[in-house]
């Protein structure tokens, strides 16, 4: 075991986030705040016409209205302080530290007195995964917790089509989604809600579901913010004119084509791409260029020609040549570009380059000063062509190229790691969005989780993240993904570290000012050089260096030039006005160039100097000639530097400097749900909208279809009865009859041997979660009732509930609702249990000297007839928490095991190898727990989560 760790720190942000109750704290809210609200929001501008029309669009109604229920904190999970915890407990030394880790979590100092006022405070940011209807969390966030213009940009990647298969995912197990396979549909009411409410009218329900979260995303960007939306070939069209109707044509950015494959099979024109529509809330979205290496690009094949150290040049005609550039290393890769504009200039611009004269064009002019045109001469960048002069650009001048809105390397497979959802979106497409709008510390929403690829992107580049899902599945997954997630260390801009690399980079100083780690000021980032012919053009040092060696230059020519008179072999000139001339040595006086200007008949002019002395030439000259061309490389090489000091640079936003010597995990976060409870009507001014009002249509059309869910359920409970974990203790009712209590919807009367029986029936929230506290006061108004027990029908109930079984002599059974229940004509399925009871997870302390460890046998299916308990197979089980001291106001995530499931933390384990040994990463896929010290609250927490993402807790008092 080494001696020295390998330092794992998160990146935390300080900003702060409103504080928002945990199911154990919910009732101590203030009544005010746990009533839930509904919100309007403006659908759109009549001005703004034309307009996309569908069925059941009313185009007169100015006004959308959205839930926006309470959201409560279920799970506070440190992935950092899990990890701490493994790697203690690798090396036998107990607990390690992590508790201290989960003080992030608290109320910021300020406001610590007011732990259990919600909405009113804040507390310190940590990244949200809220289950539930994206267009309600999107509202709560913007009315109750006041994020209306805090999201700097929002991805959405709603269904592509109208396949089952392309929305959802079943179990965390599988992958093979098919549709119109019975068994391959999913069972959570969210995510039936959601399709339901998606396809129920086909595209005519599509283009309302997007509508509708558009419109109040919109309300959470910045005005610098951007809107991503994801779409296939199949509605990209009518989503892009929705979206000129939410955001205004006049914000369309632009639409990202990205190729999904290498190739697919068609009938017709194989389609490989998919669209990313791109807009923004205002004409001004904060915009950050990414680029690409040129070598990368198609333009490469326009540099084809190389410059020497010496000025000669040559044309690259071997392909791998150009894509690689010159084998001699001396030479410098080019293109040439026209120095001409369109526009007449006000006057004349002659210029006079190597014995020629130039004029631009008719209506035309030259694209820089003529002062600043001489300057590219002197600093070699003019290179004469049949017609006129050209600017030389190296491809070193600018070796990248800015990434356009064509991506071909983004085939999935090219990029991430294993699929793990049926639809998942490849990382490389979400980051250059991310990267391109937003900055380390910026908040990023995406309402379509999925395996959470947006927020794995958002936290390796330091952006603060909230994701939204309906399903349990796919929060289950993105979960895992996040908690096991290893990210390269980025240096910070706002660090020591930071500061020295920076200071390297510009070859200046390093910094002296203080340092807070803050993420806001950005990492240090790769740069590279733009020089331009504008930034030639200005650099008066060149001509500050072209005077200071120029006589060297000139005296070395015309020490060749006095060695080279009387010479009996004439001189071709190869290059300038006397292109194709031969110089007479032995000549007198001095010629006339086409420049009009004079050179000496027998001497050279230095654009027209060899490299190589032809034969025959005497010692004195070649000598002369080695001078002339060291001083003239001299002077270019200062030349280039001072053009590469003072050129402009471009950032790398994708390529920031890395602390190879550290990891690092995901900084904390927390998940979420929203509350069940029923909604009254509020306008956008706060205002109650009364009843006439909602009836005529701003008020959904499935807030009046809830009236005939109770009716309904008990009709079904009637029939169906309650099935217990054996057929032997399924409870058939004699008789059911509605009953007129707060809690309780019905009476049930059954046979338990000769002894007939009442129980209370307490019906769940169609669409939602059951709480304990739910439970607890139904149990009471049964108890006054003279019930028996209380059998509580859901769909789905929050884990604190499974340790609730029993109030006084009032038991309670939880009768988890088949989700068949909700699907109507959409998606009948065939028979089966309509209601089942769910029990607690199975769970044995056992000692270990001062430590304690947890045993998961499985979860417990109550038998009330006969008394037994049985328990499921563990390998049932995705995962399991344990909260090894339990507060009773928040679940905080101190160890996590993966039984049924694969092990999140794969690459963490190839870099900490030699720190936690084999047995501490073999611990995390089993069902017992490592040891942990006694709790200093004297008690435990224990959640289970199977492969549907179903969620039990049980709280043990040790």
């Amino acid at each position: 075991m080494t001696d020295k760790k390998t330092p794992i720190d998160p990146i935390t942000h300080d900003h702060q986030r409103v504080n928002i109750p945990t199911p154990e704290l919910a009732p101590m809210m203030d009544p005010d705040d746990a009533r839930p609200i509904k919100v309007a929001y403006e659908q759109r501008n009549p001005d703004l016409d034309p307009q996309l029309i569908w069925r059941g669009k009313d185009i007169d109604q100015t006004e959308i209205t959205v839930d926006a229920p309470p959201i409560y904190l279920q799970e506070q999970v440190h992935p950092k302080a899990i990890i701490e915890d493994l790697r203690a407990g690798g090396q036998r030394n107990g607990q390690g530290g992590g508790a201290d880790l989960f003080d992030h979590f608290g109320i910021t100092d300020d406001d610590r007195e007011a732990e259990i006022e919600f909405y009113r405070h804040h507390r310190k940011w940590s990244n949200r995964m809220i289950l539930g209807d994206g267009l309600q969390v999107m509202a709560s966030l913007a009315e109750r917790e006041g994020l209306k213009g805090q999201v700097q940009a929002i991805y959405i990647d709603p269904p592509y089509g109208i396949k089952f298969n392309s929305n959802f995912q079943w179990s965390t197990t599988s992958r093979d989604v098919k549709d119109g396979k019975l068994e391959h549909l999913t069972r959570e009411p969210e995510q039936v809600k959601a399709f339901r409410d998606t396809w129920r009218d086909g595209i005519h329900s599509y283009l309302q579901y997007l509508r509708d979260r558009l419109v109040v995303a919109r309300e959470l960007l910045t005005e610098s913010g951007s809107c991503f939306v994801q779409i296939g070939d199949e509605n990209v069209h009518r989503v892009r004119a929705l979206m000129d109707e939410v955001f205004g044509e006049e914000n369309f950015i632009a639409p990202i084509n990205f190729q999904t494959a290498p190739y697919a099979t068609s009938n017709y024109l194989p389609a490989v791409l998919n669209t990313v529509l791109w807009y923004s809330k205002s004409g001004s979205p904060k915009y950050k260029p990414l680029f690409k290496e040129k070598t990368d690009l198609k333009s490469i094949d326009l540099y084809r020609q190389a410059l020497g150290p010496d000025g000669a040049t040559r044309i690259l005609l071997d392909k791998e040549e150009v894509s690689s550039g010159p084998r001699d290393k001396s030479f410098r890769q080019y293109r040439l570009v026209s120095l001409i504009s369109q526009g007449a200039s006000s006057e004349p611009q002659p210029l006079q380059f190597a014995g020629k004269s130039y004029l631009a064009q008719r209506s035309s002019h030259w694209k820089t000063t003529v002062s600043g045109m001489y300057r590219a001469m002197k600093a070699l960048r003019v290179q004469e062509t049949k017609a006129s002069i050209q600017f030389r650009s190296y491809i070193t001048d600018f070796p990248i190229s800015i990434t356009n809105n064509i991506w071909t390397d983004t085939i999935t497979g090219s990029f991430n790691d294993e699929k793990l959802y049926v639809v998942q979106t490849n990382p490389e497409v979400i980051k250059r969005c991310l990267l391109m709008t937003t900055d380390p510390g910026d908040l990023v929403l995406d309402p379509t989780c999925g395996s959470g690829t947006t927020a794995y992107v958002a936290e390796q580049w330091g952006r603060r993240w909230i994701t939204i899902d309906t399903s349990r599945v796919a929060l289950a997954l993105a979960r895992a993904r996040i908690m096991g997630a290893k990210y390269p260390w980025y240096l910070l801009k706002d660090s020591e570290t930071g500061q020295k690399k920076e200071a390297e980079v510009t070859r200046s100083a390093p910094s002296t000012s203080d340092t807070y780690n803050d993420i806001r000021h950005g990492f240090v980032y790769q740069r590279v050089p733009h020089i331009t012919l504008k930034s030639i053009a200005n650099n008066t040092e060149i001509d500050t260096i072209w005077e200071a060696m120029q006589p060297a230059v000139e005296a070395a020519l015309s020490d060749l030039n006095t060695a080279l008179a009387g010479h009996p072999e004439p001189f071709e000139v190869e290059t300038g006005g006397r292109k194709g001339d031969k110089i007479d040595f032995t000549a007198q006086g001095e010629v006339e160039l086409p420049s009009g200007e004079m050179a000496p008949a027998n001497g050279f002019m230095e654009w027209e100097v060899p490299r190589e002395a032809p034969d025959g030439w005497p010692d004195a000259a070649t000598e002369a000639l080695a001078a002339f061309w060291e001083a003239r490389i001299a002077r270019q090489k200062e030349i280039d530097a001072s053009i590469a000091a003072k050129a402009d640079h471009e950032y790398l936003y994708d390529k920031p400097y890395e602390d190879k010597k550290r990891v690092r995990v995901a900084g904390p976060f927390t998940v979420e749900s929203l509350s069940p409870h029923r909604t009254q009507a509020v306008n956008e001014h706060g205002e109650l909208i009364d009843e006439h009002d909602a009836a005529s249509g701003k008020r959904g059309a499935g807030e009046q279809e809830a009236e005939n869910y109770r009716t309904a359920i008990l009709e079904n409970l009637a029939k169906a009865g309650v099935q217990q974990a054996g057929r032997e203790d399924r409870i058939d009712f004699t008789s059911l009859s509605a009953w007129p209590g707060e809690w309780l919807a019905a009476e049930g009367r059954y046979m338990e041997g000769e002894t007939e029986r009442r129980a209370g029936i307490l019906i769940g929230p169609e669409y939602g979660t059951l709480q304990r506290a739910d439970l607890v006061a139904a149990a009471r108004e049964a108890a006054d009732a003279g019930f028996d027990l209380v059998i509580a029908c859901a769909f789905n109930f929050d884990a604190h509930t499974a340790e609730f079984q029993k109030l006084g002599r009032i038991t309670v059974l939880q009768a988890r609702m088949n989700a068949d229940l909700h699907m109507a004509g959409d998606l009948k399925a065939g028979g089966g249990n309509l209601f089942v009871v769910f029990g607690e997870p199975d769970i044995e302390i056992v000692e270990d000297g001062d430590k304690l460890r947890v045993r998961l046998l499985g979860v417990d299916i109550f038998r009330p007839a006969t008394g037994e308990v049985h328990s499921s197979d563990p390998d049932e089980i995705a995962c399991w928490f344990i909260d090894t001291d339990y507060d009773e106001q928040s679940f905080f995530v101190r160890h996590a095991y993966f039984p049924g499931a694969e092990i999140p933390y794969k690459q963490l384990k190839t870099t900490l190898k030699a720190e936690i040994d084999e047995e501490a990463w073999e611990s995390l896929k089993r069902t017992e727990s490592r040891a942990f010290a006694r709790p200093k609250s004297g008690r435990i927490a224990v959640k289970v989560i199977n492969h549907l993402g179903d969620e039990v807790m049980k709280v043990i008092g040790v």
